[in-house]
């Protein structure tokens, strides 16, 4: 919009520049046509009927016709030229239109002596000296009785040009400035127009974050009817999101006491146990989805305490491996998630991890503008690149050894997309895996309120 407002500014001031250049030509040849067609005119006085020319006449009003230098007159006849030495050729006059009057009304002849009639106006031309001076010359031939005269002045063209140059010099700052100033108060008429919506931007990406769930309907006319439709999107959301909670949470508790039984009753039979564990891991993979799958409304989690209860319980589940797990959380970031999500992304990670290791594990976050990034490394055998992307899969497993389901790493990145964020796997400097996912950043939580 500043860019197409840039170019009509300057768009309008050339074509302004451009007719004041017009206007102010025309004006001046005008005038330099009629002091011209006024030297013609003295000329003439002195032309008679047999186109003789009287020279004395000439003479006492030489001053008139040689005021200024550069310019020039001829008189060209039956007796020969008379006039200035080095009057330039010009070009052909252009023809007058049959009937056609004076181009700048009857020419000021004074009173002359018996002589020629002047049967037509002056018509204009143009001519350059010997060297290459432009000039501009009004011509006229009259009928005599031994033949045709005609008569010619001239000026220079800079005579146009000068006052043109002078005046268009200081209409030209004017315009500039008038331009600077146009685009200033453009510019600044933009920066109001769009701040509401600047605002309510903000406060659209809020939502997002979790740290307001409505936007600010007190806006100017044209944005009420956005704002409005966006509060009741935001309250569709929270309305589906509950009801694909609750969902979830009958699923879950319909589901829970049939596949515990059956677990039970299969406790000595290791094989069929295992595919009772494989079905309990993809309900809660498929449930953690349902969660977040039908709405974008979230809730904020601060991250270091939810992060230390799962580094604390997930070590006492390794503790007869001696894997140590340490956790370096600042603790003013939040995430925009459920404390069940976060948990299910951080607390596979962390898992996952602490079954590979040799001895450590480690669980560092940082803010990135709108974004945490939590990473979680070990010192294991870590996954090579090749394989790295089938291992976010549902139900893939790279290592047949120990109790996993393969869905681990599947639950953490989907969860992560499904929360606005990726998951990231890397090698760990000195070995090992670094699994780093992008969670979406909240405003701090004051305990304190």
């Amino acid at each position: 919009m500043i860019a197409i407002s840039g170019l009509a500014i300057l768009a309008a001031l050339m074509l302004a520049g451009w007719f004041w250049a017009g206007t102010l030509e025309r004006t001046i040849t005008q005038g330099l046509d009629r002091r011209l067609d006024s030297e013609i005119a003295i000329l003439a006085s002195a032309v008679d009927t047999q186109g003789h020319v009287d020279r004395a006449r000439i003479a006492a009003r030489r001053g008139l016709l040689d005021g200024e230098p550069g310019w020039r007159w001829r008189i060209a006849g039956p007796d020969g030229v008379l006039g200035t030495g080095d009057f330039p050729p010009l070009s052909e006059p252009r023809p007058p239109l049959p009937g056609a009057p004076g181009e700048h009304g009857p020419l000021p002849v004074p009173p002359p002596p018996p002589g020629p009639t002047l049967v037509e106006p002056p018509h204009p031309a143009e001519g350059r000296t010997e060297d290459g001076v432009r000039v501009h010359a009004r011509q006229v031939t009259i009928p005599t009785a031994r033949g045709a005269v005609t008569i010619s002045a001239a000026a220079p063209r800079a005579v146009v040009a000068r006052p043109i140059r002078a005046a268009l010099v200081p209409l030209l700052a004017m315009l500039a400035g008038l331009g600077v100033l146009l685009a200033a108060a453009s510019l600044l008429q933009l920066r109001l127009g769009l701040r509401p919506l600047h605002r309510l931007r903000d406060e659209v990406a809020a939502i997002r974050t979790g740290e307001r769930a409505r936007v600010d309907e007190d806006q100017p006319a044209e944005l009420q009817p956005l704002a409005a439709e966006l509060n009741a999107l935001a309250a569709d959301s929270e309305r589906a999101l509950a009801t694909a909670r609750a969902s979830a949470a009958n699923l879950a508790h319909a589901l829970k006491t049939p596949v515990a039984t059956l677990a039970l009753d299969l406790s000595s039979d290791p094989p069929r146990a295992a595919q009772v564990a494989r079905i309990d891991e993809t309900i809660r993979h498929h449930l953690a989805r349902a969660r977040v799958q039908a709405g974008t409304v979230r809730a904020v989690t601060a991250l270091a305490p939810a992060i230390g209860d799962l580094t604390a319980a997930i070590a006492r589940l390794h503790a007869d491996r001696g894997v140590t797990l340490t956790a370096e959380i600042p603790g003013d970031l939040s995430v925009a998630m459920d404390a069940q999500d976060l948990d299910e992304v951080a607390g596979n990670l962390i898992d996952n991890a602490a079954r590979h290791a040799h001895a450590a594990v480690r669980v560092h976050a940082r803010a990135e503008d709108r974004q945490i990034r939590l990473t979680v490394t070990d010192d294991g055998p870590g996954i090579a690149e090749a394989d790295r992307i089938r291992a976010t899969e549902a139900g893939t497993r790279l290592d047949e050894r120990g109790d996993g389901h393969g869905f681990g790493l599947a639950i953490a990145r989907e969860l992560a997309e499904l929360h606005g964020g990726r998951l990231i796997l890397d090698q760990a400097q000195g070995g090992g895996l670094s699994a780093t996912v992008l969670l979406p950043r909240a405003a701090p939580i004051d305990r304190r309120a």
